[in-house]
């Protein structure tokens, strides 16, 4: 196999260098590491952070990607997800069929051994194929599959946490079944350790059940053109991550550079930045992004030549959506930044640097730019998850990720047909809802405890 860098995928690595250099950063200063200690502390905190976690790893997953040998072109591009979940990107099924079904969701004409022509639903080709008698036989292969699922991830569980609970308890002198509970249920010490070790637990036994499932049904049915929804959703889930997070990349730098200059150097510098984002503000963002985006169309449709996969044209396209949404949102963080650079340039530190002679640019990088970094750590946890709302809307209207990419959006689109039909497809926009759902939960409930943890005013980040 031969390894492809996208440019979503570089600039994904970039992103993770800088949040280990952040960290390593952090580590090193106390006033920063009390706040994390508070969030750690926190078993809303530490749930989701585990939650988000898996969702970083399927997206880091299916960002590394190559092309198999043998490949006449580069629409052959995999990711190493791809190759993880083999079967359920193969297994594809004619047209719909519903979730856990055994047969595709419409009838059609069958012929019959002696000749006659029958309307019936055809067996499905991938899906309950090892049944012979579905309707009698598929419930307990179900639940067969559940109990295989839940047994090897519950083994794979034991395997994990006994060794660690024999060395707690080899250590503190007590019982395994005292380290067990200390481990699960009982919090020792500032980091709340069993909330971690739940949910974890809860997601192994989860992809433990999906996975023994999915290997002989399809769990969320398949769409269209029979490929699994479940695939899908979790290759919907990079995409989702990417919009969160590369706009943040693109949108931050500018609104730290001109919130920041704008706030201390007032005069005409504070008048020109704000007349550059009180007028990017009154462009409504929608039709921004749908003139930049018909542009790229029109460029990509001119210069065809440049690209040479649908692979390479689609993630053009998502860099290129996410580069006009971050210019499209620094707006509001620059504001912030703004106001607070403005009442920080008043106290008495600063006046004090000012009066021994030291420079602009030192006071900013020494005495401003640490004292604003928890409102831009706040403001990029909440705006995560309105970023990724905002790729379902804009590709329900048309403008958001290209077309041949997996996304909710994309598949959200694709259901509004799905609910006209009779009887109705509803596993699609199910899917996409669930795997939407769980991922802005999850990162509104941590950018809760974000917030309180590094808001001065409330003080808790300080212990």
């Amino acid at each position: 196999m031969t390894p492809v860098l996208l440019w979503t995928d570089l600039l994904l690595f970039v992103l993770l260098g800088g949040i280990a250099l952040f960290v390593w950063h952090a580590r090193r200063h106390d006033h920063l590491r009390r706040p994390w200690r508070y969030v750690a502390g926190s078993r809303v905190g530490m749930a989701t952070a585990v939650i988000l976690s898996a969702y970083v790893v399927i997206g880091v997953l299916d960002s590394l990607h190559f092309q198999p040998h043998g490949g006449k072109a580069s629409d052959d591009v995999l990711s190493l997800f791809d190759w993880l979940v083999g079967d359920l990107r193969e297994h594809q099924e004619k047209t719909y069929s519903a979730p856990f079904s055994a047969w595709l969701y419409a009838k059609e004409s069958i012929e019959q051994p002696d000749g006659t022509i029958v309307r019936a639903y055809p067996r499905l080709r991938w899906g309950g194929a090892a049944l012979r008698d579905p309707r009698r036989e598929r419930g307990a292969d179900i639940a067969r599959r559940v109990g295989l699922g839940a047994g090897a991830a519950l083994l794979l569980l034991a395997a994990l946490y006994l060794p660690l609970a024999w060395r707690i308890a080899r250590r503190d002198g007590v019982s395994l079944g005292a380290a067990l509970h200390g481990l699960f249920i009982r919090r020792r010490g500032r980091v709340a350790w069993p909330a971690f070790h739940l949910t974890m637990a809860v997601l192994v036994v989860s992809a433990g059940v999906l996975i023994a499932l999915a290997a002989g049904y399809h769990v969320f049915g398949t769409d269209k053109v029979g490929e699994d929804v479940f695939y899908q959703a979790l290759k919907s889930i990079r995409t989702g991550l990417l919009i969160g997070t590369l706009t943040t990349l693109v949108m931050l730098p500018a609104a730290l550079l001109l919130g920041i200059l704008a706030g201390y150097y007032r005069g005409w510098i504070d008048d020109l930045i704000q007349y550059l984002y009180t007028t990017l503000s009154s462009i409504p963002g929608v039709l921004l992004i749908a003139a930049a985006i018909l542009m790229l169309q029109v460029y990509m449709a001119e210069h065809a030549a440049e690209f040479d996969s649908l692979a390479r044209r689609a993630d053009l396209r998502l860099l290129f959506l996410c580069v006009i949404l971050g210019i499209t949102s620094w707006t509001t963080l620059c504001r912030l930044l703004r106001g607070e650079t403005l009442k920080l340039r008043e106290l008495e530190y600063v006046q004090a640097a000012r009066a021994f002679g030291v420079r602009g640019p030192a006071i900013l990088s020494r005495h401003i730019l640490p004292n604003v970094m928890h409102i831009v750590l706040i403001s990029i946890v909440l705006d995560f998850s309105g970023l990724v709302l905002a790729e379902a809307v804009l590709a329900y209207v048309n403008i958001g990720v290209d077309p041949t990419m997996n996304s909710w959006g994309n598949m959200i689109n694709s259901a509004r047909l799905e609910l006209a039909r009779e009887p109705i497809v509803w596993w699609s926009l199910a899917a996409a809802f669930v795997f939407m759902f769980v991922l802005v939960l999850a990162a509104n409930l941590f950018a809760d405890v974000v917030r309180d943890a590094f808001d001065p005013r409330l003080g808790r980040g300080r212990g």
